[in-house]
């Protein structure tokens, strides 16, 4: 049988903890500040949340889903779940811990240049709705490409290519780097560091961009899953602010929430925090992956990017969906409007069959009706709720009309990429489920 069958049962069939109606949410919850409560403070119950939790968590670990493990959970504003489970590699020698710091992988596409991007619409200085190429000045006279509308990019309904392999331009056929794109010391025209000892030329940059100028889109109109546009958003982000995409986010969002292990590259910022290794690279690092970002067309912009590159811990994280949850405001800050925010959150395309908000991932479109194995992501979230997944192992969520936050990280890439169970167990999806059968 099937772990999340298993699972399955346990949830469905936990005659306690079935058919609960969602908390009365008091207004205040609504601009508040995260603080600390045990579950019953919220009228969960603690015993069966740890219970399932630890037994899924086990279960994967045995598994080989992943070494090491971070859940946090908050209700009503309040942190009424935060557990580490494991190590950070399968060695067993490092513990995780609470305040470890994770690569967010894809998970940086809404806490990196989508906030930027919202309040720059809610400035009146993007429109959604108008050519992106009014902004993106290459795309002018790219036929494919010039009517495209950020609206369409960001609920990836563009029909943009899903990816491009930069590292193939500066790998030789024998796999050994092409030393006109890197070197292994750092000189002059070479400032964008991927990692110790690899510096990528500056004039890179701008290779990827042509390519991603040339790239094909599909004509056909309908759901496809592309990162392309988020490896530009961050020079456009700096071109409309004459600020640096980094000094940007850390000024307007990271600073203010109080998130302060949020950002790029946390390998040179002297954290206390341990960052999670993920990957033993035998490509292009020829090492453990740690510190510096997996994502290798990120790590060819320097680590810094808008499709992957972002660090943070589950607990600065938890502030930014919480902010998110709130409609734009978090500990009586407002960061984006409420409309703006509404409209982000909410399914683009329904009738072209894609769930996507802008940027937003969301629930499939018939959630409700699914079996368990074929539901996205646990069968009980709301309509309303939202987030994004990470392909190092990490899943961010927020649910409005629970008025719940799910965190969950992990380095299911450690010790390779082929490590799949994550994905076949449903692992994050079956510990989501347990905080819907978890109320009294």
């Amino acid at each position: 049988m099937k772990f999340y069958t298993f699972i399955l049962i346990g949830l469905l069939f936990c005659k306690a903890h079935s058919q609960k109606a969602s908390l009365e949410i008091d207004d205040s919850v609504l601009t508040s500040k995260l603080s600390y409560a045990k579950p019953s403070d919220v009228n969960l119950d603690s015993a069966y949340i740890h219970f399932k939790v630890d037994s899924i968590i086990d279960h994967g670990i045995q598994n080989k889903a992943f070494p090491g493990a971070q859940i946090l959970v908050a209700k009503n504003a309040k942190i009424i779940f935060h557990k580490a489970y494991g190590f950070h590699t399968y060695d067993s020698l490092q513990k995780v811990a609470l305040d470890d710091i994770y690569d967010l992988a894809s998970v940086t596409k809404i806490a990196g240049p989508l906030p930027a991007i919202m309040k720059l619409v809610n400035e009146g200085k993007l429109n959604l709705d108008i050519p992106f190429s009014t902004y993106w000045k290459p795309w002018r006279k790219v036929k494919d490409k010039k009517d495209l509308t950020l609206r369409e990019i960001l609920a990836h309904q563009a029909g943009l290519t899903p990816y491009i392999v930069f590292l193939n331009e500066v790998l030789k056929n024998n796999g050994k780097l092409k030393k006109r794109f890197v070197s292994r010391h750092p000189k002059p025209g070479y400032d964008n560091q991927a990692y110790d000892g690899l510096f990528i030329k500056n004039t890179f940059r701008s290779k990827m961009h042509r390519m991603i100028n040339r790239s094909k889109v599909s004509e056909e109109k309908k759901y496809k899953y592309s990162g392309l546009a988020f490896l530009i958003f961050p020079e456009l982000i700096e071109q409309m602010t004459g600020q640096s995409y980094e000094n940007y986010l850390e000024q307007n969002f990271y600073k203010p929430l109080g998130a302060s292990t949020m950002g790029f590259r946390p390998k040179t910022k002297g954290y206390p925090n341990q960052i999670i290794p993920t990957e033993q690279d035998t490509l292009f690092r020829h090492t453990l992956t740690q510190g510096w970002v997996h994502d290798e067309n990120a790590s060819l912009l320097g680590g810094v990017s808008g499709n992957a590159g972002l660090f943070a811990s589950a607990t600065d994280l938890a502030k930014l969906m919480q902010m998110y949850l709130q409609n734009g405001v978090y500990n009586g800050k407002r960061y984006v409007s409420e409309t703006m925010m509404k409209e982000f959150i909410k399914v683009q395309y329904p009738k072209n069959e894609n769930r996507r908000g802008l940027g937003f991932d969301k629930p499939s479109l018939d959630n409700e009706e699914l079996d368990f194995s074929e539901a996205y992501p646990a069968l009980t979230v709301s309509a309303e709720s939202f987030g994004h997944s990470g392909f190092t192992g990490t899943f961010i969520w927020a649910d409005p009309k629970n008025q719940l936050v799910y965190i969950f990280l992990s380095n299911r890439v450690n010790p390779t990429r082929e490590h799949r169970n994550l994905y076949e167990l449903k692992i994050r999806e079956a510990i989501q489920q347990v905080f819907y059968k978890a109320a009294y």
